[in-house]
């Protein structure tokens, strides 16, 4: 999500470089400290040495001509869409992100400390950046596989990689989706189902799609597991919210998908979204219904063009989604949070 260093205006170039001339003044006994801002940015990219926590980024894009700047950050997650600005004008844009370690998924490496932040677009142009605590923000945790963490690189993207790009400054997204995870492997493992436990904080939105692994779990423990997360998270005060998974593009010779492979259908019979529908019907729990959506989806678009959704192209991968259908399944996550009342149409963003 890089721009070219060429691109970005002289003006910005040289405020940076004079922030980086001069040194800061001292600050006056019970004066707050500046918050960081654009002497912390090159042309393509910020860094900005804060502790792991929440922070609210304001950024002003445009420059003397016309530009259209994107902005990502931390592990290739997607922070602000493309936002055009006519020449000469400016326009202001704020959204909130999570920083911890690790930065991606939780099992990978720690990444870098701090919050980095990068520059793209086709016309890329940064005049101004703030990054402050966030002080009254609402997360929405991610509990999930492949299909949904923040992927560390290309061609590979998860849906929850892309969400932050649709949402408002007071609403904050930590994916703690792991590649390769399971219900029985995410309840396990101390860096998953302990780590977010933790952070649950009341009121706060935790999605579980937990489903494309579980090859060899049967439906009575497929169905304790997805209960478990349930309850606690229901212990911490949080919300939890189900959502089945999203399909893999098998066909049928007659263009629709196939009922097994495609639909999680495990070995043993076990239909996971069937499943998640019943439990969420049972202990009251909302539920966004991805499966029967990107079928529909897939199907609509057919063998041809539902490839440019998954790697078919790129790796013959027909479960794992491109940037591409990554931001698509996003923007499905995020109409079925307001479409539910899960998240006020306030907090989110078209782009």
């Amino acid at each position: 999500m890089t721009g070219p260093a060429g691109r970005l205006s002289l003006a910005v170039l040289a405020a940076a470089a004079l922030g980086a001339a001069l040194p800061a003044a001292p600050a006056r006994a019970g004066e707050a400290r500046r918050p960081p801002g654009i002497e912390h940015c090159t042309a393509t990219a910020c860094h900005f040495d804060v502790p792991p926590g929440t922070y609210d980024v304001r950024v002003v894009l445009g420059g003397a001509t016309a530009s259209a700047t994107a902005i990502g950050g931390e592990t290739r997650r997607s922070l602000l869409p493309g936002t055009p600005v006519p020449a000469g004008e400016r326009a202001v844009r704020s959204f909130t992100v999570d920083v911890r370690t690790p930065e991606g998924e939780p099992t990978g490496p720690d990444g870098s400390p701090g919050l980095d932040l990068a520059i793209g677009g086709p016309a890329p142009a940064l005049a101004g950046v703030r990054v402050t605590p966030a002080r009254h923000t609402r997360q929405i945790l991610l509990i999930g596989d492949s299909t949904v963490c923040d992927q560390p690189g290309d061609p590979y993207a998860g849906w929850g990689q892309q969400l932050p790009r649709y949402l408002r400054k007071g609403l904050s997204v930590a994916n703690h989706a792991d590649s390769g995870e399971s219900t029985v492997s995410y309840l396990r493992d101390p860096r998953l189902w302990d780590t977010v436990r933790a952070r649950i904080r009341p009121g706060d939105l935790v999605l579980i799609q937990l489903a494309h692994n579980d090859k060899t779990t049967d439906g009575a423990a497929y169905r304790a597991n997805l209960e478990a997360l349930v309850a606690g998270v229901r212990d911490r005060g949080g919300e939890p919210v189900l959502v089945t998974p999203i399909v893999r593009r098998w066909f049928n010779a007659d263009g629709t998908l196939d009922n097994g492979t495609a639909l999680l259908v495990n070995g043993l019979g076990v239909d996971h979204p069937a499943v998640i529908r019943s439990v969420a019907a049972d202990r009251d729990v909302p539920l966004i219904d991805l499966t029967a959506q990107t079928k529909a989806l897939v199907e609509s678009l057919g063998v041809e063009g539902s490839k440019a959704l998954y790697l078919h192209d790129e790796k013959r991968d027909n479960t794992h989604t491109s940037v591409h259908g990554a931001t698509v399944y996003a923007q499905l996550v995020r109409d079925a949070l307001v479409a539910r009342r899960l998240v006020p149409e306030g907090l989110v963003r078209a782009g």
